[in-house]
């Protein structure tokens, strides 16, 4: 709970004493509005959220209660009342303590780089690309693209939200995955290091380009935790919001993109990884070869986008900061498996990261050009995860077979104990998922520090012309990484 969360219950703690028991008049007299005026200054402060609901609900009774008596001059003195008041308050307390702390609002720690963090959003569309997803076939291919860059430090500025459009995204994610919404409130909750069209840092003329891509049935924002840490320490990051991969994508004029069931979705993917007996459909369309291919060119869309921005930036601010010759890539999930396409594709992408995905059939079968880092875990923990062999066994041939034959550096890295989700945002937002099973032993805290130092170390190495030492180490030092390394 937030400090001031935590005040609103304090008060109405307060409160519901004041009111069934016969403190000092003064104490009576001051606690319920004294309550409603801590609901205020959260509000204000704040913002409203759905777990402080039972909260909220307590102190407005109390207040309109302690009108009640203001009104008739006396407290309530019958014995039955007050206890009736008194359990009615005291169940009241306990769903306000515990949905706040089983849905936390989040801070997102402070980075460890330099420099500050700004966030801009765009919207483009690629008007010589059809939207072949989409049931219209008039629509057009339309990206929503969040970019973060090294920013000056502006001390008043508030930070900018997690997740914008939390409504829609945290609705969308609950009912892909028939989940309750409440559990998706801390999307519009959480406080992040950001802030909205903050001055760019001048101290370097350009800084290197990072494209992020998400994981299935996510959000742009869903590896804060990462995008972070790599601005701070001098890296743009821009993280397009894939239509027919996200949860949903929400476009300024309020349409929305996520149309696709995850059974679709996963029907396409599988498509992509190899053959199928049967080819799926969508909208009257067969995608033989599934839809990792035509997701990869909004990989060489954007780039070609963020080359017009660096000429002329409509919000004056990122104009002439891009160093699109030192351009990367890294992409969680069924973002990998799009990111490697895309790598397989674009020249223009140096170095690529890969985080816990198995490789499309295309990239098995050509390889990869560019330095390379895979970040996933060894077959025990997969195993402990829950996966099933034929999902262990696809994840780990194909980015091993193409880790082998890549005709650049590579870095195999694995983090035993390091589950799926622990490469993401989402356990940090959600600690309930640790005690559904879903987050691995070794702790997403501890997860997160050891895919931003690989991260980190990986494309100072191969963007930033930086001194890597983490790469140069001996394994043995890390007891609790296995990495390998490749030379072609």
């Amino acid at each position: 709970m937030r400090v001031l969360e935590i005040l609103v219950v304090l008060a109405a703690a307060a409160a519901l004493l004041a009111a069934v028991f016969p403190l000092p008049h003064r104490l009576r007299l001051l606690a319920a509005p004294a309550a409603a005026l801590a609901v205020g200054i959260h509000l204000l402060a704040e913002g409203p959220r759905a777990p402080m609901v039972p909260a909220y609900a307590l102190v407005g009774l109390l207040f309109l209660a302690w009108l009640r008596t203001v009104a008739r001059g006396r407290p309530v003195r019958r014995r039955a009342t007050r206890f009736t008041a008194l359990g009615v308050g005291v169940a009241g307390m306990a769903a306000a303590v515990a949905l706040p702390v089983a849905v936390p609002a989040y801070t997102f720690p402070r980075p460890g780089g330099p420099y500050a963090i700004g966030t801009l959003t765009y919207h483009w569309t690629d008007t010589d690309r059809p939207e072949i997803l989409s049931a219209d076939p008039d629509d057009h291919r339309e990206l929503m693209v969040q970019i973060w860059y090294p920013a000056e430090t502006v001390p008043t500025a508030h930070s900018a939200p997690y997740v914008p459009d939390a409504d829609a995204v945290g609705s969308a994610m609950a009912g892909l995955h028939g989940l309750p919404e409440v559990l998706f409130n801390v999307l519009g909750s959480a406080t992040t290091n950001a802030v909205t069209a903050a001055p760019a840092a001048t101290d370097r003329p350009t800084h290197p380009v990072l494209i992020f891509l998400e994981g299935l049935t996510g959000y742009r924002q869903m590896n804060t935790f990462q995008v972070e840490e790599l601005v701070s320490r001098g890296y743009v990051v821009a993280a397009i919001d894939q239509p027919s991969i996200a949860a949903d994508v929400v476009f300024p004029d309020g349409r929305r993109a996520g149309n696709l069931t995850v059974a679709e979705m996963k029907a396409l993917l599988a498509a992509s990884l190899g053959p199928v007996a049967t080819p799926p459909t969508l909208n009257g369309r067969s995608f033989a070869d599934g839809d990792v291919g035509y997701l990869a060119q909004d990989v060489g869309f954007t780039l070609d986008q963020l080359a017009v921005l660096n000429r002329a930036d409509p919000n004056g601010v990122l104009t002439g900061r891009l160093d699109l010759e030192r351009t990367g890539l890294f992409g969680i999930s069924m973002g990998g498996i799009v990111g490697a396409e895309a790598c397989r594709l674009d020249p223009r992408l140096r170095a690529c990261l890969v985080m816990d995905a198995p490789m499309p059939s295309d990239v098995v079968r050509d390889g990869l050009a560019q330095p390379t880092m895979w970040i996933t875990r060894d077959v025990a923990t997969m195993q402990a995860e829950g996966w099933s062999p034929a999902e262990i066994d696809q994840h780990q041939t194909t980015m091993r077979s193409t880790f082998d034959t890549l005709r650049a550096d590579g870095w195999f890295v694995q983090i035993p104990g390091m589950f799926h989700l622990d490469l993401t945002d989402i356990p940090a937002l959600l600690p309930i998922t640790r005690l559904l099973g879903y987050a691995g032993p070794i702790g997403t805290r501890h997860a997160h520090d050891l895919v931003n130092a690989y991260s980190t170390a990986f494309f100072d190495r191969y963007l930033a012309g930086r001194p890597a030492p983490l790469l140069d180490e001996p394994p043995d030092l890390h007891p609790n990484v296995q990495v390998e390394s490749h030379r072609p």
